[in-house]
């Protein structure tokens, strides 16, 4: 799984309820000063399409190339959500979805795209990361099990079943890999904060990130 090993000791936290925010340990890093990606990639970053989490005028913008099936995404949710809930109104999230995990992913990311035109987006979001280990489980991925914890969200799991076969939502599920591919991300997730890629990875680098742009936003 992708960044695994980095982010065990926040699964071993997250696994305990996603309400709150999960911390793990890292070894000291100097963080060199991000800069901007190139133009034709920072042009892949953003569609006007993609899901957009909190404020949608807000001065800083983390995209995260997300797979609902990757345990280093399910980690890494309640930081994100810590994070948008210390800055109310200076973060966004755009979410770019990102299906590294096959069937599983793009079964999970076409639900949440009907969750979105039912208007379910979020609490959907939300199951299916507390309940990754159910449906999605390393080697053992269960389709089925999806579609009932969509549901128990409160996804109307029949109406889903036409909406996913939808244009559009075939449409956003195949630029997304496109842009993947454009991007040039390989691990899941992979962060950019105002086009600025986070690199080294990490929470505490995350945070710095994400920071140092709301500072730099209201100078």
């Amino acid at each position: 799984m992708n960044r695994r090993g980095l982010v065990l000791s926040v699964l071993a936290v997250g696994a305990a309820g996603f309400g709150g925010a999960a911390w793990y340990a890292t070894r000291p890093q100097t963080m060199a000063e991000a800069v901007p990606v190139a133009p034709e990639v920072n042009d892949a970053l953003i569609r006007p399409y993609s899901p957009i989490l909190g404020p949608e005028t807000a001065p800083v913008t983390i995209v995260e190339f997300f797979d609902p099936a990757c345990e280093a995404c399910r980690a890494f949710y309640p930081i994100v959500k810590d994070i948008m809930a210390q800055y109310p109104e200076q973060v966004r999230v755009v979410i770019r979805y990102t299906p590294f995990h096959g069937l599983p992913s793009e079964t999970a990311i076409k639900l949440l795209e009907a969750a979105r035109m039912q208007g379910k987006f979020e609490p959907v979001l939300q199951s299916l990361m507390a309940y990754q280990d159910a449906w999605a489980a390393h080697g053992d991925a269960n389709i089925q099990k999806i579609g009932r914890i969509a549901e128990g969200a409160g996804l109307d799991l029949e109406a889903a079943m036409t909406q996913i076969k939808s244009p559009d939502i075939v449409a956003i599920f195949n630029q997304d890999k496109a842009d993947v591919k454009t991007v040039g991300v390989r691990q899941t997730p992979t962060f950019f904060v105002n086009g600025k890629p986070l690199d080294p990875f990490g929470e505490a680098e995350l945070r710095r990130l994400v920071a140092a742009e709301v500072a730099a936003s209201q100078s």
